[in-house]
């Protein structure tokens, strides 16, 4: 009996939660351990399922890098890296293409239905949802092309609206295109914050291989607002790759996100953590 009083106890916490995101649009960019490990895949998308059901409308925009690379091997095409980003030639991006929309995304698809959900598999292509133009960056004050790599400059709610405003779960792969019809890839980070911003989403949650952002005393932040992410960057507190993580996030309720998690995908149901409890597990960062 105490224990289902305890199970009881759980579902009136996460009541205020339930009621305040009725209606609310959350996208979640799912990627790292929870693409990989299979009982982590399982519960992210019956925490996806569950969100749908209580009247949220949940987004999921997904990676696929080692997919990728695998297929790459396979095919015989090798890798190359440049400040983190896949260079991306001919091969490579029909590579990319055939895997992140044939592959990877009918793969989330096919899970969230098997859950209950009824999920719907897209990519920026699909009626020129994501806009991109060649994207480029610096190494050593130098400029460096990166070849189909996407930097994205317009998204086209309408059709993930449609979709999401009835009873389905859009899941949309990384993949856009220019006005002559070339295909990109896109860094999966990038493209669920524009996604978001494009929408004025409630929530747009990261799922990662971290806890979250921590303090200098190797403790967990779970909530900072714009102002102590900036300061906590200056300090040095904030360093290495949780920087353009966190510049990420900002920028994204910059343009109209109203909180962004960075959570830690790696424990099972991580988003009815982050999301239905008084504390969460992450950070969540706000205006």
């Amino acid at each position: 009996m105490e224990e289902l009083i305890k199970k009881a106890g759980i579902l009136i916490e996460a009541l205020p939660y339930i009621q305040k995101l009725s209606g609310k649009t959350l996208v979640i960019k799912y990627g790292g351990n929870a693409m990989i490990s299979d009982e982590l895949r399982q519960a992210v998308m019956e925490d996806i399922t569950l969100l749908k059901y209580v009247g949220a409308k949940p987004i999921v925009v997904h990676g696929g890098g080692p997919d990728i690379t695998a297929a790459l091997k396979t095919y015989n095409v090798e890798s190359r890296f440049i400040n983190g980003l896949r260079y991306t030639d001919e091969a490579t991006m029909e590579v990319a293409q055939m895997v992140l929309v044939g592959k990877t995304n009918k793969a989330v698809v096919s899970t969230i239905n098997a859950k209950g959900g009824k999920a719907i598999g897209l990519c920026g292509i699909d009626g020129s949802i994501i806009k991109c133009k060649k994207k480029t960056t610096m190494v050593d004050g130098v400029e460096h092309e990166l070849g189909y790599v996407g930097e994205v400059v317009d998204v086209d709610t309408h059709v993930i609206e449609l979709i999401s405003d009835d009873r389905y779960i859009p899941v949309i792969a990384p993949i856009g295109t220019d006005d002559e019809g070339r295909s990109y890839n896109i860094n999966a980070d990038t493209a669920a914050s524009a996604v978001a911003s494009a929408l004025g989403a409630e929530k747009l949650i990261f799922l990662t291989d971290t806890e979250g952002v921590k303090d200098q005393n190797n403790d967990i932040i779970y909530e900072m607002s714009k102002k102590n992410a900036l300061a906590l960057i200056d300090s040095g507190v904030i360093n290495g790759g949780m920087i353009p993580k966190v510049l990420g996030c900002l920028d994204a309720i910059k343009s109209g996100v109203n909180k962004v998690h960075i959570i830690d995908g790696r424990i099972p149901h991580c988003l009815l953590l982050e999301i239905f409890t008084d504390t969460g597990i992450g950070t969540m960062i706000t205006k």
